[in-house]
């Protein structure tokens, strides 16, 4: 996607919905954008960085809407706690090896990390904002929506080089410099800093780091879904998770009742419309889940009991789970359920598909069981509720989660519903 295309899109060839006020400011082929980047605290996962996505998204339409013409830059992935498999490269992966760029631009206009070093003449970013809390908290208990420039609370993950210029992470690209780093104190939603960098700041490109610190402008409304719904898959990872449910366990999108779209922007199936493959889908959350002695996480016998008891309820002889059990555990799981199947990459696949790649292929997999039981609280399962959504199953069949072996109140998650 280059600045061409992308003209092109704000001319309304593609985008259509970014096209009424957009045609007077691409004047004889020549565009002016402003660039947005951003970053996520280290330890998040992949799951997590998917939800800053659509906060970050809203924010650029809030920004658009004013009439400049943003444009959302892509970070790259790599180096996240779960992604442990040993001697391969996990670094500087762009979007497209997981998600269909062509969908996420139909949302709003996007571009990887590497199109903006080379439109922008460099990696050079103009201003970091960091974004934290307030030091005091919220004063007298009272919460208000708030933006400041203020101090610095903690050591920042940035040292000054000889020219002046700011190193960091910056997604192991360590030829990106930045200009300016400025520390903001916000509390509210994306849309908090739109002001902020429309008035206060006229640079081209502007990275917020920590961008998690923002909430949702309009969790699960129609802005929320349709950027959830333009988060479409790869397609050699849908095709592969395909491949899997026909192969392992008789499942394909017609017998199923599936019908997946490859535009997004079309797709609205009917709830309960979807009747799934003869399989219980699993997420099953261990590692540092069971480390944190949570108490609505179930011991893997007490989790065995439960898939054996929907398993009889739904007349499903087949499970299919998508576990980060260690080793150790995963041999005990197989022992308690040997019918048990999983998505298991070859070396030379995990080279292509990565750790993101095949957590991706769990998700596409459990996303298509006729039942899906999930993790407390995991942002994992999360995903797949909502791709569940996406495709049109009854509720009842996807809002599930396992419960503590003692846990008393087992309160299952909440279901969400797509506003079109």
């Amino acid at each position: 996607w280059n600045l061409l295309t992308i003209c092109f899109l704000l001319l309304g060839v593609v985008a259509a919905p970014l096209a009424a006020a957009e045609t007077q400011r691409v004047h004889a082929g020549f565009c002016y954008f402003r660039y947005l980047l951003y970053d996520v605290n280290p330890p998040e996962g992949f799951n997590l960085r998917r939800d800053v996505y659509i906060r970050m998204a809203s924010l650029v339409k809030t920004l658009r809407t004013a009439g400049d013409d943003w444009v959302l830059v892509l970070p790259p992935w790599g180096r996240l706690y779960h992604w442990q498999s040993p001697n391969i490269y996990q670094l500087r992966i762009p979007w497209g090896e997981f998600f269909s760029l062509t969908s996420l631009q139909a949302n709003v206009p996007v571009m990887e990390y590497e199109e903006f070093i080379a439109e922008n003449g460099g990696p050079f970013i103009d201003q970091v904002l960091v974004l934290q809390n307030y030091a005091e908290g919220w004063t007298d208990g009272k919460w208000e929506e708030k933006v400041d420039e203020r101090p610095c609370i903690e050591k920042l993950m940035y040292s000054k080089d000889k020219q002046g210029y700011y190193r960091g992470w910056f997604w192991s690209y360590e030829e990106t410099r930045a200009r300016n780093l400025t520390c903001i104190s916000a509390q509210g939603h994306a849309s908090i800093m739109a002001p902020v960098l429309q008035k206060n700041i006229t640079v081209t490109s502007v990275m917020l780091d920590r961008a998690e610190t923002l909430l949702h402008d309009h969790y699960a409304g129609k802005d929320y879904w349709d950027t959830r719904r333009s988060m479409v898959f790869a397609k050699h990872l849908r095709l592969i998770g395909d491949d899997f449910r026909a192969k392992h366990l008789n499942s394909t999108d017609s017998s199923d009742h599936t019908f997946y779209s490859e535009d997004w922007t079309r797709m609205q199936a009917k709830l309960g419309s979807a009747k799934g493959g003869p399989y219980l889908g699993v997420h099953l959350r261990r590692k540092d889940f069971i480390w944190g002695h949570r108490e609505d996480v179930p011991t893997l016998k007490g989790a065995v009991k439960k898939m054996r008891s929907l398993m009889k309820k739904h007349k499903l002889d087949r499970v299919f789970v998508a576990t980060d059990a260690d080793g150790e555990e995963l041999k005990e799981l197989k022992r308690y359920l040997p019918e048990m199947v999983q998505f298991e990459a070859s070396t030379e696949d995990l080279e292509l598909f990565k750790d993101g790649g095949v957590a991706i292929i769990d998700q596409w997999i459990c996303a298509h069981a006729r039942f899906f039981i999930g993790t407390s609280v995991s942002t994992f399962s999360f995903r797949i509720h909502e791709e569940r959504e996406i495709l049109g199953f009854d509720p009842k069949t996807t809002y599930n989660r396992f419960c503590g072996d003692s846990e008393k109140e087992c309160e299952q998650p909440t279901h969400w519903k797509i506003v079109y």
